[in-house]
């Protein structure tokens, strides 16, 4: 019988990736429904004529500002959504979770399909954020903690595939859309993967990392047995014991799940026994400390890099190359790479490396944004055209997926809650800073804003060389031991 550890894609294990990933299309659908219609939505011919004119106004006139606040609403949902994520995930389960968070998206989908003003689409927007940040915290940390080691790379992964799906079908499907009255109908289409995972998601098992947690050692071998079919689960359930209950209950009666309770329970100083930790107690702990601050600069780099600016300004940037109909098409395509890119990332990331894949795509990030600056300041189309191009393509082969994935290949199951989190939340909060921070700087000095991107990846490139450890091929148990050899 072949051994569990080296198995790649059970059938069963990738069902429940992809069912737990469709929060994740979600996620990108939120990101992209904006962008499209957005003109259609907030720019009324008439201003607030529209609003007292009919049940259903044809719009919701915003300013400029107003709109980018709203648009950018949904991060503060994210930021409250990632911080109580961590509690939320670890009382209730992964599964639970999951389930649990389509209701924000459903909420928040028919509350903006129905706006008749704009706090009501911002409350909709924030609604559609706080499932956005829970679901950017509990897919990947339940897709890392069921994958196989050989295809957790590939796995990770498709949390940011479906969110670049998302965002490509978004602005794609928008386009039709992107007329009175139908832009509401854009908005609400976020319900339906919802409604979809919340019935499918109860055929998929929970988290036996989870379950071993909790002491619930039969449920817990049972989900990774059928988790890794027609294959011998002991050496992979002897590490995964160890990691979080220690040697001696591991040890115990060659996993008879009565005698490894009853070790447990006999065993209460046991080396290996954590109780799962706080967001405070994450850093008082010189360990788990040293992990966080990884998985933080990770987080905090990935939004400072700056493809939400890029992309944000990719039609603006496209009109010094093409007129504004082009331009539009030229944001499609640059989606459509993005969505290319990532898919790649399925197939390079367990071959070559979470590091080394992560290195190339900061270099290139630093490149093009570099390239970006000079394609600006002289005026050159062509050269704009392909540093937007090349910077997107380094951005998700990389520098997208990574950091999520990296948050569970890197923390200990008693402190993944706390960690992914602080990270989560840190991540939605650089990405609210970004959208609001940008366009003053964008404003202020042109192009030259580009520069600050480039100067960040290369910081990036330096902080990844030193501090980031390689995960491929390797436990969390194992990586883990790594970190403590290094304190």
């Amino acid at each position: 019988m072949v051994d569990s550890l080296d198995l790649k894609m059970p059938s069963y294990m990738v069902y429940c990736v992809v069912v737990a990933c469709l929060g994740s299309f979600s996620n990108g659908w939120v990101i992209g429904s904006a962008n499209i219609p957005g003109e259609v939505t907030h720019n009324c011919e008439y201003s607030a004529s529209h609003i007292a004119s009919r049940s259903f106004p044809d719009c919701l006139p915003m300013s400029t500002s107003l709109w980018g606040f709203a648009v950018a609403s949904f991060c503060i949902g994210g930021l409250f959504g990632g911080l109580f994520g961590g509690a939320i995930q670890t009382k209730y389960g992964r599964k639970k979770t999951i389930i649990f968070n389509n209701v924000g998206w459903i909420i928040g989908g028919i509350l903006i399909a129905v706006s008749v003003s704009p706090a009501m689409f911002i409350i909709g927007r924030i609604f559609c954020g706080l499932s956005c940040g829970l679901g950017s915290l509990v897919t990947p940390t339940y897709v890392g903690e069921i994958s196989t080691i050989k295809a957790r790379g590939a796995m990770g992964t498709g949390n940011q595939f479906f969110i670049v799906i998302g965002i490509l079908l978004a602005s794609v499907i928008g386009l039709p859309l992107a007329k009175v009255p139908l832009w509401r109908i854009n908005y609400v289409i976020v319900a339906l993967p919802a409604i979809l995972q919340f019935f499918l998601m109860a055929g998929c098992v929970e988290s036996p990392r989870y379950l071993v947690s909790l002491n619930r050692i039969k449920e817990a071998r049972a989900s990774l047995q059928r988790l890794r079919p027609h294959s011998s689960i002991e050496r992979e359930f002897y590490d995964m014991v160890k990691g979080q209950l220690g040697v001696s209950t591991a040890n115990a009666g060659s996993f008879d799940p009565d005698m490894l309770e009853d070790t447990l329970s006999q065993d209460s100083d046991n080396e290996g026994l954590h109780e799962s930790m706080g967001m405070i107690q994450v850093f008082r702990d010189p360990l788990i400390r040293r992990i966080a601050l990884t998985v933080l600069t990770l987080h905090i780099m990935q939004q400072l890099i700056g493809m939400n600016a890029v992309m944000y300004y990719s039609t603006t940037i496209f009109k010094m190359a093409f007129n504004e109909d082009m331009s539009k098409y030229m944001a499609i395509v640059t989606t459509v790479i993005n969505f290319i890119s990532t898919f790649i990332s399925l197939f390079l990331i367990d071959r070559m490396g979470r590091r080394a894949l992560l290195l190339i795509a900061e270099i290139g990030a630093c490149i093009f944004s570099t390239l970006l600056v000079i394609g600006y300041v002289y005026n050159i189309g062509a050269l704009l055209v392909v540093s937007v191009f090349g910077y997107v393509l380094s951005f998700a082969i990389g520098v997208g997926p990574i950091p999520w994935m990296m948050t569970s290949e890197l923390t200990p199951l008693y402190a993944s809650s706390a960690v992914g989190a602080v990270a989560t939340a840190m991540n939605w909060a650089m990405n609210f800073l970004i959208a609001q921070l940008f366009p003053i700087i964008f404003a202020g000095i042109q192009g030259y804003s580009f520069a600050i991107f480039a100067s960040i990846a290369a910081f990036s490139v330096v902080y990844t060389w030193y501090r980031v450890p390689e995960t491929k091929g390797r436990s969390l148990e194992q990586i883990v031991d790594n970190f403590k050899k290094s304190l």
